[in-house]
């Protein structure tokens, strides 16, 4: 299988079920592998003096007001669900907490997400662990000990798992990728390893897929000028086709790596050698 591509919808969705619906049916067009959302129970992941804060939003003037707008409850996963069915993509979210966790288990979803936020959480990684799903654990914001736990967490449970070399930085400047971390992990936990990139442009996203990662996850979006804290990280509908075709062009540009002459140079070889005595010593 090549790289697998999520196409991060996030809470770029703005609380609207059909942005929602555009940006998963765009992911779908594009070729992507699956669609991924953030869920979070509010009261659980903020304190009362953060939501009682002022700010101001197109839902009110509070924190709350603006993170509740922002939050699908059951009702709109269950229109999410049936509309991925009906197009055949896979979609999958990442908690931001326990409870939000087990919500997801309402949905027959292949997939788990470890937020870099989320990494350092212990009783959070065992709880997602322990279901035992093919789970992406991004690495942003981290250090070696902290992705060594969440490892050692994971083959304890025996639940499959990648690692996606990310910088929580949104956007994130090129110059901090540090794509060669990508190899570091790997040769450190021989494991596979994807890329999830806040990034603008897609330059950094094409060489993290020549380095031979096995999974992408860049922020979509309708338009980056919309409401939102991400909407500036992401990637609108003619972009992310873009990357997603390089892509599939990276991978079959890769190779295999054995040196070997390729049977269409035959036939130059021979034409361009023509002049060449193979027979002196």
């Amino acid at each position: 299988m090549g790289i697998f591509i999520i196409a991060e919808i996030g809470i770029n969705h703005n609380g609207d079920l059909n942005i929602t619906k555009q940006l998963i049916s765009e992911a779908k067009s594009a070729g992507a592998n699956a669609v991924k959302f953030q869920k979070r129970t509010i009261d659980l992941v903020y304190s009362k003096e953060i939501l009682d804060s002022p700010r101001e939003s197109p839902w009110g003037t509070t924190q709350r007001a603006q993170k509740e707008g922002i939050e699908f409850g059951l009702a709109e996963y269950k229109e999410i669900d049936v509309y991925c069915k009906e197009i055949a993509i896979e979609w999958f979210a990442s908690a931001w907490d326990i409870e939000s966790q087990i919500f997801l288990r309402k949905f027959d979803l292949k997939y788990n997400k470890i937020a870099s936020t989320m990494i350092v959480y212990e009783d959070f990684l065992k709880e997602v662990a322990s279901e035992k799903k093919h789970t992406f654990i991004s690495t942003g914001m981290s250090e070696l000990k902290e992705i060594d736990r969440a490892v050692e967490i994971f083959r304890q449970a025996g639940c499959p798992f990648e690692l996606m070399h990310c910088v929580a930085t949104y956007p994130m400047d090129d110059e901090d990728a540090n794509l060669n971390c990508i190899n570091t992990l790997r040769d450190r936990y021989k494991c596979n390893v994807g890329y999830s990139g806040h990034e603008v442009g897609l330059a950094v996203s094409y060489a993290a897929a020549a380095l031979g990662i096995t999974s992408l996850e860049r922020h979509v979006t309708l338009d980056r000028a919309m409401y939102g804290s991400d909407q500036a990280a992401s990637v609108e509908p003619a972009g992310f086709r873009q990357l997603v075709g390089a892509i599939r062009k990276i991978e079959k540009a890769m190779g295999d790596g054995k040196v070997s002459i390729n049977h269409k140079e035959i036939p130059i070889a021979k034409k361009l050698r023509a002049h060449i005595s193979f027979a002196s010593n």
